[in-house]
């Protein structure tokens, strides 16, 4: 592994141009990217598909992973540029031969965006046997990436989605698994948060030397088809929508919620500023472990905390039997 970083000091508040209503094709607006190429995972739907499009718009070739390459493929008839291929996140050996046909394809990898993921989803396991939520979330991920990472060229950079959920749970190295303890959908979706941020700093600790970085996002609250698992009553417990059925009007469009992803693929103010957690196009900075407030947003310290981190690496090397960038 290459020498560690100060991820606290990096976390330090950075203010940009763009702000929380600001859309992924502002974000990319007069950037020419052709000749580039990306990996967008949930590419078909939702902010992965708004990823999708202000990338194609911008030059860049983009790949999507999809479990239903059909939909997939309809959903991205009038996109150009786009390959559709065939992946189960939730199951490693399905990333296993996705990967294995990028590398035999040989094409160079500028931007990974892992946006695909689920939500509070009923106690499910995968076939490899992880919650289902930790091995979607977290484990394909790390699976995908691991098994491109060759493929990486200088300048690359990886975004993990996280989310506010984090601040719902720290990894549970003692039961990720929830085998010994009682399910909460809830608290194994911020595990599996908390996670997606731990791999970024992970990750960027071993690959900044390569000039490649990883970065976590909160892309904001959005009405996707993420909220599938959540019966009507409990949207509006939340107020996430009103009795019409309408969305709160706090949240972002898919839109705006993709906008944050792209800034940290692409945005020149990062480069001293890998492993960080990012959000509304910008670093918000850490918070206290009591804070509660995802509109202020920030960080918690477990979510980018090194040992942590490293000890979220070693376990899904040996989840998944892959190490990116080992040598």
């Amino acid at each position: 592994m290459t020498a560690t970083h100060d991820i606290t000091a990096r976390q330090q508040p950075l203010a940009t141009e763009f702000g929380y209503r600001t859309a992924a094709a502002e974000v990319l607006a007069g950037r020419d990217l052709g000749g580039k190429t990306a990996i967008v995972t949930g590419g078909y739907s939702g902010l992965g598909l708004e990823t999708v499009k202000a990338l194609a718009a911008a030059g860049v070739a983009v790949t999507v992973p999809a479990r239903r390459p059909d939909a997939a493929t309809a959903a991205l008839v009038n996109v150009p540029g786009v390959t559709v291929r065939q992946m189960d996140l939730g199951d490693l050996d399905s990333v296993a031969a996705f990967t294995a046909a990028v590398r035999n394809a040989g094409t160079p990898i500028d931007i990974m965006i892992n946006a695909a993921g689920v939500m509070a989803s009923p106690l499910s396991r995968t076939p490899q046997g992880w919650e289902s939520q930790f091995g979607i979330n977290h484990l394909g991920h790390f699976a995908l990436v691991a098994g491109v990472a060759g493929q990486l060229r200088p300048g690359a950079r990886v975004v993990a989605y996280s989310s506010t959920a984090h601040y719902l749970s720290p990894v549970l190295f003692d039961d990720i698994n929830f085998e010994n303890t009682p399910y909460d959908p809830w608290v194994a979706y911020g595990q599996s948060k908390t996670a997606d941020a731990l791999f970024a700093v992970a990750l960027d600790a071993r690959s900044a030397a390569r000039d490649i970085h990883a970065f976590s996002v909160n892309p904001g609250g959005i009405m996707t088809d993420l909220q599938r698992h959540m019966p009507r009553e409990e949207l509006l417990r939340r107020k996430w929508i009103d009795e019409n059925g309408d969305p709160n009007p706090l949240f972002k469009t898919p839109a705006q919620g993709a906008a944050t992803a792209l800034w940290a693929a692409t945005a020149p103010e990062l480069v001293e500023r890998g492993g960080v957690y990012c959000e509304d196009c910008s670093i918000k900075g850490i918070v206290s472990p009591d804070h509660t407030d995802a509109i202020a947003g920030g960080v918690k310290e477990w979510a980018i905390d090194a040992d942590a981190a490293e000890r979220l690496f070693t376990l899904s090397v040996q989840a998944t039997g892959l190490e990116p960038f080992a040598d």
